[in-house]
C-alpha cells in the first residue's frame, strides 16, 4: 500500500545454497524461453509447510519436499534456488491464506471489524502453525539476510488488513485523523508472532479481545 512506512523492504541478498542444493552451473535451464509451470506451486508450498512443522529447518531437504509434493527436484530448483527461499514463500502462503485484504469485514465499527478477522483454530491447527512459524526463526538464525523477508511473511499480511480497517475508521471519523495507524496496525500481528515464537501460545479470541480493548483502541484514541 503506497505511502506506508511499515512495509518490509524487498530482500535482494542471495542466500548461500543449502547443503542439498544444486550448484548454479548444474541447475537445469529452461529451454527455448518456456514459461515455468506454476500450477504445482500451491502443492509444493503446502508440502513444505507440513515438513517444516514435522522436521524443522535443519531437517528439511529439497528431496523431501519433492517427494512429498510428487514433484521433480529440478522443478523446485527452477522456482526456488535454495531451501531458505522455498520456506519463506511457504510461510508467506500460510499467512496469506488467513486474511484476504480484498474482502475484509465491514461491521461499521473498528472493534467489530478487528474481531471479525479472527478465525478459530483447532489445537492441532494452532500447534502446526506455531511449529511452522518456528521454522522461520530457525531460518533467520542460519541467514540474517532473510529477517526482512520473514517479517514480511509473518507480520505484513495482517498489518495490511489492520491498516485498511483503521483507515476506514479514520474516514468515518470513528478515530482521530491524527491516529498513528501505521504503527498501531502492527501491534496485534507482532504480538501474535511473539506468542507463537516465544510464549508458545495460540493467538486466541480472549487474548485478541484484551489487545483490542486494552491496547489498540486506547492507543488510537490517544494519538
Amino acid at each position: 500500500m503506497g505511502g506506508r512506512d511499515h512495509a518490509a523492504p524487498t530482500v535482494h541478498a542471495q542466500p548461500e545454497l543449502a547443503p542439498d542444493a544444486v550448484a548454479p552451473g548444474q541447475r537445469p535451464v529452461a529451454r527455448g524461453g518456456r514459461k515455468q509451470d506454476r500450477s504445482r506451486d500451491a502443492d509444493i508450498l503446502d508440502a513444505t509447510l507440513e515438513l517444516l512443522a514435522d522436521v524443522g529447518f535443519a531437517g528439511l531437504t529439497m528431496d523431501m519436499v519433492a517427494h512429498a509434493a510428487h514433484a521433480g527436484k529440478a522443478t523446485l530448483y527452477r522456482r526456488w534456488p535454495s531451501k531458505s527461499e522455498l520456506i519463506i514463500d511457504a510461510v508467506g502462503r500460510l499467512k496469506r491464506s488467513q486474511v484476504d485484504v480484498e474482502h475484509l469485514p465491514d461491521t461499521g465499527t473498528l472493534r467489530g471489524d478487528l474481531l471479525a478477522l479472527f478465525k478459530a483454530q483447532t489445537d492441532v491447527e494452532a500447534e502446526r502453525r506455531m511449529r511452522a512459524v518456528a521454522g522461520v526463526v530457525s531460518l533467520i538464525s542460519h541467514d540474517r539476510s532473510f529477517s526482512d523477508a520473514a517479517h514480511s511473511a509473518l507480520v505484513e499480511p495482517w498489518a495490511d488488513a489492520h491498516f485498511i480497517l483503521m483507515q476506514r475508521a479514520v474516514d468515518r471519523s470513528e478515530i482521530p485523523a491524527t491516529a498513528d495507524i501505521q504503527t498501531v496496525c502492527q501491534v496485534a500481528p507482532m504480538m501474535a508472532a511473539y506468542r507463537a515464537l516465544v510464549q508458545r501460545k495460540p493467538f486466541d479470541l480472549e487474548f485478541l479481545v484484551s489487545m483490542i480493548d486494552g491496547v489498540i483502541l486506547p492507543a488510537l484514541d490517544n494519538t
